[in-house]
């Protein structure tokens, strides 16, 4: 039996020695925010300065919220070869429009709430999309640390894909990231505020990435992907 290997997304970088830890860690993707209401935006321009650190195969993307046409072109220019992700009210046409490749979030409401998420029917809207993230809803926009309940929805429907299009986010951390690929057995994880430094006062540092929770981060996933291989076809 093929082992499967979940991808790995680290998001809401600022820094360059975080963008290198990352990369040594074994990461897939690296991303981007540039939502500027967020603590861990960045401008187009940083986001090239620190896109331009990764090497061949690590996939920068540049998360975006209801932005103008004008902003995304910035984006893009700065990291030509970026995966676009939208996180906030885009419609398909919207995402379509800026001619990139794209993931789309998904907010999946907290608690029983989430049974009244068409998750099926989301996908099938966004089906041009590369993926679809899957987060937790919060106040606002953009990932708020916080899972929502993994087991409300019928992964293993045909329509969803999830070994090769679903991207499990929302307040993964070290310690349950292998709960999470067990139940949901996704193509990729997501992970922000998961892998962040603690300040002294005991609150995260956003923004700012912790070596060790990184590598912890990792090797989790790996060790899930051990643990629970996919089922044959």
């Amino acid at each position: 039996m093929s082992l499967h290997r979940t991808r790995i997304k680290i998001c809401g970088l600022t820094r360059e020695q975080d963008v290198d830890e990352a990369v040594s860690a074994g990461a897939d993707a690296i991303g981007f925010v540039l939502y500027p209401r967020s603590p861990r935006f960045v401008s187009p321009e940083r986001a090239g300065e620190l896109a331009a650190r990764l090497p061949a195969f690590v996939t920068p993307v540049l998360l975006f919220v209801n932005a103008s046409p004008e902003f995304i072109a910035q984006g893009v220019a700065a990291v030509p070869d970026a995966l676009l992700q939208f996180h906030g009210d885009e419609t398909p046409e919207d995402c379509l429009a800026a001619g990139r490749p794209f993931i789309r979030a998904a907010r999946i409401p907290a608690g029983a709430a989430a049974t009244g998420f068409d998750l099926l029917k989301y996908a099938d809207a966004f089906a041009a999309s590369r993926a679809i993230l899957l987060d937790a809803l919060v106040d606002g926009y953009g990932g708020g640390g916080h899972p929502f309940d993994w087991t409300v929805f019928p992964w293993s429907h045909p329509r969803l894909n999830a070994s090769s299009r679903l991207v499990l986010s929302g307040g993964l951390t070290p310690a349950n990231v292998t709960d999470g690929i067990r139940l949901v057995r996704p193509w990729a994880v997501d992970v922000s505020s998961g892998v962040e430094a603690t300040g002294p006062d005991g609150q995260t540092l956003k923004g700012i990435k912790d070596a060790g929770r990184i590598r912890a981060f990792v090797a989790a996933v790996r060790a899930a992907d051990a643990s629970h291989p996919p089922p044959p076809n």
